[in-house]
């Protein structure tokens, strides 16, 4: 188990986390989640031993993580960092890369080890590969295979495929986090990007102001963000009368022409509906986003089909 005991750090003087405190179980997926200056990153270095603390206890299971002042070394066996510079050998091979610290003196384990960590990262096609000649994205499935190599008990992830394709994230996310669960190895991801947290992460740490500000299930997160932060992470949303309300929790309420008769239940919900002017429309796929002016601001609703500029609309919500 990973120990996160009231730490605090800032770089000089000015503090970039304070009286943080968490735990994390083995095998289990902790996503991080904060806007840019948040200190994701720096606490992943902190986790790495990557600095000194200013305060507090970092412990994986009974070994303390301490930082430069006590390791000539940074880093432990148990623990694997994947940053975002990916620090690899750019003229040897993507296989030689990932097999570069295993052992030599059993050539045929190492083979089957590289090989399936290739297949893990799906970059097959490119085992005999020199990296100086892969894309940013490929590097970044590289030095993520290179990684996993020695089976380490814990892996801190840094925006892990910022840098890959979006025709290649879904797949690879399945295949990488699928294998950490498979061998028990503990994950923690930094990341932006809610498809690395939604369907993989077990639990999801928010940071906000130098604290953790909530840390739950993405499930209970997403359907009670208590704070627009936390509902901005998920998908577009709204502040209406002070409660959140995401784009396809409200309903565009159908016009009709003043021949329409309507029934007493139909009129009744229309009463209750709230009115704004349409102005703009973006498809999104399976639907389009409307963007309606509502007491002067601008609010989202997720709706079936494009609506014409200007048009009078009834929305409610719909929860």
């Amino acid at each position: 188990m990973l120990q996160v005991k009231n730490i605090s750090f800032g770089y000089n003087k000015n503090r970039v986390l304070e009286n943080i405190t968490f735990n994390l179980k083995k095998s289990k997926n902790l996503a991080i989640i904060g806007e840019s200056g948040s200190g994701k990153s720096t606490l992943l270095k902190l986790i790495y031993g990557e600095y000194d603390l200013d305060q507090g206890d970092i412990f994986w299971k009974d070994t303390q993580i301490l930082g430069p002042k006590h390791n000539l070394v940074i880093g432990y066996d148990f623990m694997k960092y994947v940053s975002q510079e990916f620090d690899l050998m750019p003229f040897i091979t993507v296989e030689e890369n990932i097999g570069k610290y295993l052992s030599r003196f059993y050539p045929e384990e190492k083979q089957k080890r590289t090989t399936e960590l290739i297949k893990v990262v799906e970059l097959q096609d490119f085992s005999k590969t020199k990296v100086k000649n892969l894309s940013g994205g490929q590097k970044q499935r590289v030095a993520l295979a290179r990684a996993l190599a020695k089976q380490p008990e814990i892996l801190l992830l840094d925006e892990p495929f910022s840098h890959i394709d979006n025709f290649k994230k879904q797949s690879l996310r399945r295949s990488v986090f699928s294998y950490l669960k498979e061998n028990n190895i503990a994950c923690i991801v930094a990341t932006h990007d809610n498809n690395d947290v939604l369907g993989f992460a077990d639990e999801m740490l928010v940071l906000d102001q130098k604290n953790i500000i909530a840390k739950d299930t993405p499930q209970n997160l997403y359907n009670n963000p208590k704070l627009p932060l936390i509902a901005s992470f998920f998908d577009e949303f709204n502040e209406i009368d002070g409660k959140i309300y995401y784009a396809h929790q409200l309903q565009i309420v159908e016009k009709s022409d003043t021949s329409t008769s309507w029934s007493v239940s139909e009129a009744e919900l229309l009463s209750s509906s709230l009115k704004g002017v349409v102005k703009n429309s973006y498809f999104n796929g399976e639907s389009w986003l409307i963007e309606v002016e509502y007491i002067s601001k601008s609010i989202f609703i997720q709706h079936h089909s494009e609506i014409e500029k200007q048009t009078k609309i009834q929305f409610l919500m719909n929860i």
